[in-house]
């Protein structure tokens, strides 16, 4: 199996896990800048959604699920199941995203 399987699932519609190796997790704390404050303190003047955060919230979460799946692959796993998400604030201006699951080994089943 070439692929690397990421599922917020416990099962995985045709493969098998075969061995479980552990919690796999990946972090990272994003902090905002001047600009992006700027532009969201306007933002928030006249309401409407803060792009600026968008997309540096979507960026930190796929940071998070690549640290997560490089975990994995350092303990012996092809896929991870069960995956969550955990987003808190460390400090003002500063959020954490925090990427975790069950790292497994899984087989494809037979037809």
């Amino acid at each position: 199996m070439d692929e690397f399987i990421i599922t917020t699932t416990e099962k995985i519609p045709g493969y098998r896990v075969v061995a479980v190796k552990g919690l796999a997790r990946g972090g990272i704390v994003r902090a905002t800048h001047v600009g992006r404050d700027i532009m969201a303190f306007f933002k928030n003047l006249k309401g409407g959604e803060v792009q600026e955060y968008t997309q540096m919230l979507a960026e930190a979460r796929e940071e998070a699920l690549r640290r997560m799946k490089l975990h994995a692959e350092d303990m012996g796993a092809n896929a991870v199941i069960g995956v969550r998400f955990m987003t808190s604030a460390v400090a003002s201006g500063m959020a954490e995203i925090y990427a975790y699951g069950t790292a497994v080994v899984v087989e494809k089943l037979e037809e």
